[in-house]
């Protein structure tokens, strides 16, 4: 459509206001809305993060948005629409595409004769989005509206449709959602395969058990080598000193925080973000809830929420993950950099400012950034000690040291930061992945993205209650072994999408873990030969076979208990040293763990999500906020 025939139809049915074509600023002076002194502020701060007045205005809670609204409709003569008072005309939406509205914030709302109102959240681009509109649409007429009564419509119109897709967005080459259809080729390799162990455990059980006994060590000598490896290629981080370097262009960061029964922890996750201090008109925060998530809704819609929080409800479906909640959510989210939080997080004030730094200095490669978790509860018992030991050591050591070593970085579930155009190429998220965080972290290696970590640190809720961290642990594993499985069918194309080092890499990484926690009990036998017992291979290997084969167990542990010492001595917690050596006796844990994984496997149960609850356990000195303390 032509901009001459667009300003005929708004010159016919528009409202001529007094204020049209003043600057929103001066309306809200003019009727008192903002007074002079705060307005220079807020004029101030848009000139230096290159903001319309208004957004700032609305971001930091100067003014209502529905004084904005009448005054941004006042200054472009056009007509103010909300649903409340005025609902879209369910006959013209389908006008635009679903995608369409949610890119540019605009709605077809109803008709005027043969005039379309077309509302726009953001009218001083509505120009802009008219050249790239269909020349379909006929004469057009704009309103202003509020961008969450856009959202509400959408999702109210297609949010059945875009929950499916969803699930789906990712090709099935690059998803889980077929594990569970075997073929009968598949069946018959499988059933071969246990007729096989089963018929060694029956006739040579001294040979299934040596064969499996060198499997375990083989993988715990490659997985320990690795870490030394990662050890070596990672350095102590400095602590960060001065605040970051905002770019000239300040981007918009949207930050998705999925909830499902955070009725516990969901007040306090809203004081906790709120100490973010990059610009508020540059913040996009998304509470991403189950729209059958009663408990939590209840809470939310009783917490007061800055201006720059929302809320977005994804619709039920036939599975309810956290990466369907992300690629549900990334549509509605207007941010160049996508970040994702987990309902217990408590980041660094000044952790989104360095993302938008480090990104604004990295190569367009670098496509996500990865932040260092940590605990604010590590005291609260053992086994919170050991969790705080064992995340010290893998975003302290491993993952530093994989990322500088070229190689694919399995990611955390939290603190994680994307270029948004990066995600969309790759379909966000696969839906039905438990460990969607390290599946992400693999496919991202394999379109030749790179993953970089960052030294700010987010603090979370250690899990130290044993059954919880059994379910939770569970969960990891079993993602680990179909993420493995997903890249791993087609080892020819991930060889090519990789290349030799991060293909073996990946290998190492993966399969010594599910190998290790799975034949770990076999591990275990060598205790038998340190309390004087004798070895179910004594008869077999001889005195001096078995010594060596011992030596090389206590040398792992011995690796493990080094990495460990030099991990805490990287993070604030020293104190925790003294416990490293007991990590021999909380990594079993994650055998049984394994198991209930397997299991979950066996019973087509892959895409269970075993809830983690948090907000159990407070922070170990209650009169010190988690964000406090000394630098990270």
């Amino acid at each position: 459509m032509s901009k001459q025939r667009l300003r005929l139809a708004e010159n016919r049915l528009a409202q001529q206001g007094a204020g049209r074509g003043k600057p929103v600023s001066q309306i809200l002076l003019d009727h008192g809305t903002v007074a002079p002194r705060v307005m220079l502020g807020a004029l101030a701060e848009s000139a230096r993060i290159k903001q319309p007045v208004a957004n700032v205005i609305a971001a930091e809670g100067i003014a209502q948005r529905h004084d904005i609204l009448a005054a941004q409709a006042e200054r472009h003569g056009a007509m103010p629409v909300l649903c409340k008072e005025r609902p879209p005309d369910p006959a013209v939406q389908a006008l635009l595409p679903a995608s369409f509205c949610l890119k540019h914030a605009v709605l077809p709302w109803m008709r005027i004769g043969d005039t379309l109102v077309l509302a726009t959240a953001r009218p001083d681009d509505f120009d802009d989005v008219m050249e790239q509109a269909p020349d379909t649409l006929g004469p057009v007429m704009m309103a202003v509206t509020l961008e969450e009564d856009i959202h509400a419509a959408i999702s109210q119109s297609h949010g059945a449709a875009l929950a499916r897709a969803a699930e789906t967005w990712r090709p099935p080459s690059d998803s889980c959602r077929d594990i569970n259809q075997s073929t009968t080729r598949t069946k018959s390799l499988g059933v071969g395969a246990l007729l096989l162990v089963f018929a060694l455990l029956w006739l040579y059980p001294a040979v299934l058990f040596a064969a499996a006994l060198g499997l375990a060590l083989i993988s715990l000598v490659a997985a320990q080598g690795l870490k030394v490896v990662a050890f070596l290629a990672s350095r102590k981080q400095a602590p960060l000193s001065g605040p970051p370097a905002l770019p000239e262009h300040p981007p918009t960061v949207s930050v998705l925080v999925p909830l499902f029964r955070e009725s516990e922890i969901a007040s306090t996750l809203v004081q906790r973000l709120s100490r973010l201090d990059y610009p508020r008109s540059l913040l996009d925060v998304v509470l991403v809830l189950e729209a059958g998530d009663a408990q939590t809704k209840e809470v939310i819609a009783k917490t007061a929420l800055p201006p720059w929080f929302r809320v977005i409800e994804v619709p039920d479906g036939p599975i309810m993950t956290k990466p369907r909640a992300l690629n549900y959510a990334l549509h509605f989210t207007k941010g160049d950099i996508i970040g994702v939080y987990d309902a217990e997080d408590a980041p660094a004030p000044d952790q989104i400012g360095r993302v938008v730094d480090h990104f604004s200095r990295a190569p367009p490669d670098v496509a996500c950034l990865q932040g260092i978790l940590d605990f604010y509860n590590p005291m609260a018992n053992w086994l919170s000690r050991c969790f705080a030991i064992e995340y010290a050591s893998w975003f302290r050591v491993v993952l530093p040291g994989l990322s500088r070593l070229g190689l694919a970085v399995p990611l955390g579930g939290t603190t994680l930061f994307f270029r948004r155009q990066a995600l969309v190429d790759l379909h966000g998220w696969d839906a039905h992945n438990v460990t969607e965080d390290a599946d992400l972290g693999i496919l991202l290696a394999r379109r030749g993205y790179r993953t970089e970590l960052i030294a700010s640190v987010t603090r979370e809720e250690a899990n130290n209650r044993f059954w919880p961290w059994i379910k939770q642990r569970s969960r990891w594993l079993k993602g680990y072994a179909i993420t493995w499985w997903v890249h791993s069918r087609r080892p020819l194309a991930l060889w090519r999408d990789l290349g030799p080092k991060k293909f073996l890499g990946m290998q190492v990484l993966f399969v010594t873990t599910i190998v290790q926690f799975t034949l770990a009990p076999l591990l275990w036998s060598f205790w038998l030969v340190l309390f004087g017992l004798p070895h179910p291979l004594d008869a077999y290997l001889g005195p001096t076979s078995i010594a060596v084969l011992t030596a090389l167990f206590l040398g792992a542990e011995a690796v493990a208990i080094l990495i460990g010492i030099a991990a805490v001595s990287r993070s604030p917690h020293e104190r925790l040293i003294p416990w490293v050596p007991t990590l021999f006796a909380y990594f079993p844990l994650g055998t049984f763990a394994i198991y209930k994984g397997l299991f979950e496997m066996l019973t087509n149960r892959a895409f269970y999500w075993d809830k983690t609850t948090h907000g159990t356990s407070q922070p170990d000195s209650p009169d010190i906020h988690p964000n406090s303390g000394r630098p990270w």
